[in-house]
C-alpha cells in the first residue's frame, strides 16, 4: 500500500507544478498575475475561494473534534467550524459586487486611494506580516501531514512542500493558484466523500455507529459551546474574509459583480455540503474505538488530529488512500499558495511601487512580486524548520488586520462621508483593543463573555471611534468612488 500511496502523491505534486507552468503562459501583466486579469467566472472563483479557507483545520481538525478523541469533544457540532465559513460567504454575497467594482488589486490599495498614505502604510504592514506567519504555518501543516501519512522525515517533507507550493504560485500567480485550488477542492471533497462508505462498511453500518457513541454526540450545538460560539465564529470569518488579501483577492478576480456574487454563493454551498463529511468520519472513528474494532492507541499513535489517515489505511484500498491523502495535503497547500500570493501582491503593489520606486513599470512590479513570494517562501521554510514559536509571534498580527480595517473598508463602499480621520482612529483603536484582549494584558479582562474571540471587542470599539471621528471630520469628497491611481 505504501508504495502506491507515495506514487499517487508524487504524481499529484508534479501535476501542480505542470499547472503552474501552464498558467505562466497566460501572464502578461500585474493584473493577470495578481487578480487573474479580472476574468474569473463563478465556478472557478467558487473553487478557489472554498479551497483557500478549507485547510487542515477544516479537514483533519474537524475529524479530531468530532471524534472526541482529542482535547475537544464536539461531536456533530464540529460541523459548525466549516458551516460558519459558508454563512460568512453568504453574507459576503451582499458586498461582493461593491468589492469587485472597486477595481483594486489589494486591500491596502483601497485604503491608500480612499483614505490616504498613512492608512495605506498601516494596512500594508498589518496585512503583509500575518501572511508570512500563515505561510510558515501552512508549510508546517502540509509537511506534518505528509510526514505522518507517508512515513518520511519531517524536514524533508517541509522542504518538498515549500518548493512545490512556491514554484507553482510564482510561475502562474492567481491563475495558477485558482486552477490548482479548483483541483484541490475537488480532491479533498471527493476523497472525504469516498472515505465515508468504506468507513461505514468497516463499522457495520450507520446503526452500529449510532449504537456505539453517546447520545450527546449528535447534539448540533452542545459541544461547540452553543449559539454564542457560533455567532463568534461567523463574526470572525466575515471580518477576516472581507479584509484578508488571500480571500478578498478572489472577489477582485471575478469577471464582474454578478460572477463575484454567484461564486460566493457556490462556495457557501460547497462549505455547507463538506462540513458534515469530516464530522461524520470523526463520529465513525469514535464508534470504531468504542466497538473495539480499532484501538485508541493505534488511532492516537500520531496524535488525535491524524485519526483519519490511520482510519483510511485500515479501511480503504491503496488507490483510494492515495487520492484521499493527496486531498488532505492539498487542503493545506491551497491555503499556503494564497498566503504567498497575497504577501507578494501587497509588497509589490503597495510597498515597492508606492514607497520604494514610484516609476517602476508594470513588468518590474510583477517581477518584484514574484521575488517577494520566493523570499517569503524561503523565510517561511526557515521559520518552520527552526522556530515554531516565531510563527505564533507573526500570526499575532493576524488579529490586527481585521478589527481596525473592517468597518472603514465595508462602509467606505457605501457612505460618502467615510473619512480619513475615522479610518485612522478605527485602525489604531481596533488594533490596540484586539491586542489587549488577545494577549490578556489586563487580568480578568472580558467583553460580555466574548473573550475567546479578541476580534469582537476590537470591532465594537473600532466602529464607535470610526463613527465619532467621521461625523466630526467627514470626507469632503462626497463620493464613494476611488480617486484615479495617479491621485
Amino acid at each position: 500500500m505504501q508504495v502506491t500511496v507515495v506514487i499517487i502523491v508524487i504524481l499529484y505534486m508534479i501535476g501542480m507544478l505542470l499547472v503552474g507552468y501552464y498558467s505562466s503562459k497566460r501572464i502578461k501583466s500585474t493584473s493577470d498575475f495578481m487578480v487573474a486579469g479580472r476574468r474569473m467566472g463563478p465556478i472557478l472563483m467558487a473553487g478557489t475561494l472554498a479551497a483557500t479557507e478549507i485547510g487542515g483545520g477544516s479537514s483533519l481538525g474537524v475529524v479530531e473534534n468530532a471524534s472526541s478523541l482529542g482535547r475537544s469533544q464536539w461531536g456533530l457540532s464540529a460541523a459548525w467550524y466549516v458551516l460558519t465559513m459558508g454563512l460568512a460567504f453568504i453574507i459576503l454575497t451582499f458586498l461582493a459586487p461593491k468589492i469587485r467594482a472597486s477595481e483594486v488589486k489589494t486591500v491596502p490599495e483601497y485604503f491608500r486611494r480612499k483614505y490616504g498614505r498613512i492608512a495605506g502604510v498601516f494596512t500594508s504592514v498589518t496585512m503583509f506580516l500575518p501572511l508570512i506567519g500563515l505561510t510558515a504555518g501552512q508549510f508546517m501543516a502540509s509537511a506534518t501531514i505528509i510526514s505522518v501519512m507517508l512515513g518520511i522525515n519531517g524536514k524533508v517533507a517541509l522542504v518538498v512542500v515549500a518548493i512545490v507550493v512556491t514554484a507553482y504560485a510564482v510561475m502562474g500567480g492567481m491563475w495558477s493558484v485558482a486552477i490548482t485550488d479548483f483541483v484541490q477542492i475537488g480532491l479533498i471533497v471527493a476523497g472525504m466523500l469516498i472515505a465515508v462508505p468504506f468507513a461505514l462498511r468497516f463499522s457495520g453500518g450507520w446503526e452500529q455507529v449510532v449504537a456505539n457513541v453517546p447520545p450527546e454526540t449528535f447534539d448540533l450545538f452542545k459541544g461547540i459551546g452553543g449559539p454564542k460560539a457560533i455567532i463568534a465564529l461567523i463574526i470572525m470569518y466575515v471580518a477576516t474574509f472581507t479584509v484578508g488579501q488571500e480571500a478578498v483577492s478572489r472577489y477582485y478576480s471575478a469577471r464582474d459583480g454578478k460572477a463575484a456574487r454567484q461564486g460566493s454563493i457556490i462556495a457557501a454551498a460547497v462549505n455547507g455540503i463538506y462540513a458534515f463529511v469530516p464530522t461524520i468520519l470523526g463520529i465513525i472513528t469514535l464508534a470504531l474505538v468504542n466497538m473495539g474494532k480499532v484501538s485508541s492507541e493505534t488511532i492516537l499513535a500520531q496524535g488525535a488530529r491524524y485519526s483519519l489517515p490511520v482510519l483510511a489505511t485500515l479501511t480503504m484500498p491503496a488507490v483510494i488512500v492515495g487520492f484521499l491523502f493527496s486531498g488532505i495535503i492539498s487542503a493545506t497547500m491551497s491555503s499556503a499558495d494564497s498566503d504567498l500570493l497575497g504577501a507578494g501582491s501587497i509588497f509589490g503593489n503597495d510597498i515597492y511601487k508606492q514607497y520604494i520606486k514610484k516609476s517602476a513599470s508594470d513588468q518590474e512590479v510583477m517581477r518584484v512580486t514574484q521575488i517577494t513570494m520566493v523570499i517569503v517562501g524561503a523565510f517561511g521554510l526557515i521559520v518552520a524548520l527552526n522556530a515554531a514559536s516565531i510563527i505564533q509571534l507573526l500570526m499575532f498580527s493576524f488579529t490586527l488586520r481585521a478589527a481596525g480595517a473592517f468597518f472603514p473598508y465595508v462602509i467606505g463602499h457605501y457612505w460618502k462621508k467615510s473619512s480619513t480621520a475615522g479610518t485612522i482612529a478605527s485602525l489604531i483603536v481596533g488594533s490596540v483593543v484586539s491586542v489587549m484582549f488577545e494577549r490578556k494584558l489586563i487580568p480578568g479582562m472580558t467583553f460580555f463573555g466574548w473573550e475567546a474571540q479578541a476580534v469582537i471587542p476590537g470591532l465594537v470599539c473600532a466602529l464607535v471611534v470610526y463613527l465619532i471621528f467621521t461625523f466630526i471630520f467627514p470626507s469632503k469628497r462626497d463620493t464613494t468612488e476611488l480617486p484615479p491611481l495617479s491621485a
